[in-house]
């Protein structure tokens, strides 16, 4: 089992492929497994890591607080200890805050970033930001991680022919570890690089699926931000387009890593 002990974290990780270092980095509630279509494609060409996030999959999951921050910091140890001086960081979701927090205090380390349904901001600005930051928490504490991968599931994959997507989505997110899954979850509130986006200088392309859960304005605000930065986005898709439009997405990825 490919585990490495860094300074804070024993850290799950698979590695394949030769070339310059391309890592992934998946979303909250997530694991490395969920790059599962991007591994065997992109490692014809690139060396390629994908690894467990503190408190998730076979990863480390000691006791919170957690921060997007220190999950940074863990990323810019894992690529220390495996000799990796620059990468090209790809971020979902929750991974999209860890490659963005990673470009502002570790630049000297990012060849590009593709920020996947993502944002840059989680302070909570509104009556209903709060609102909906106290029903996810509620959610969350009330329910089994299982039946809370049932609900998200069903919003993620809505096809009948997703329906095995859907099954392993729900039985992956079954395994969760709840007090770390929440430390993670709590990790993002509050966080926020907005004022800092104009300081990442490396290529950026911002992947955004049109009918994902955050709007596709918020996407095109950021990326406008950012001096070199593009948008593609890729249509009757949603949150987790990887998985659900893997052959999309990897075109879309591998044109702007060419380039």
């Amino acid at each position: 089992m490919p585990m490495l002990q860094t300074k804070s974290l024993q850290t799950y990780y698979e590695i394949s492929g030769e070339g310059e270092t391309l890592v992934f980095v998946h979303g909250l509630g997530s694991s490395s497994q969920d790059w599962k279509f991007q591994r065997d494609f992109f490692s014809k060409s690139f060396q390629v890591i994908a690894y467990d996030v503190r408190g998730h999959g076979q990863s480390e999951k000691p006791k919170g607080p957690y921060s997007v921050p220190l999950f940074a910091k863990d990323l810019a140890e894992l690529l220390n200890e495996l000799n990796v001086e620059k990468a090209h960081i790809v971020g979902l979701s929750m991974g999209g805050w860890i490659a963005f927090q990673f470009a502002v205090d570790y630049p000297e380390k990012l060849r590009s970033m593709t920020i996947v349904n993502s944002w840059a901001d989680m302070r909570l600005k509104t009556w209903q930001d709060w609102k909906g930051y106290f029903q996810r928490a509620v959610i969350f504490r009330l329910f089994s991680m299982r039946k809370i991968g049932e609900v998200l599931g069903a919003k993620l994959f809505i096809k009948p022919e997703q329906k095995g997507l859907l099954n392993d989505f729900v039985e992956s997110w079954a395994k969760n570890h709840k007090a770390s899954y929440m430390a993670s979850f709590h990790a993002g509130i509050g966080w926020s690089v907005e004022d800092r986006l104009g300081e990442i200088r490396v290529p950026v392309l911002v992947i955004a699926a049109d009918e994902d859960y955050f709007p596709l304005e918020t996407k095109k605000a950021y990326a406008d931000k950012i001096p070199n930065a593009r948008l593609a986005v890729i249509e009757d898709s949603r949150h987790a387009v990887s998985v659900e439009r893997p052959d999309e997405f990897n075109r879309a990825l591998l044109t702007f890593l060419q380039e």
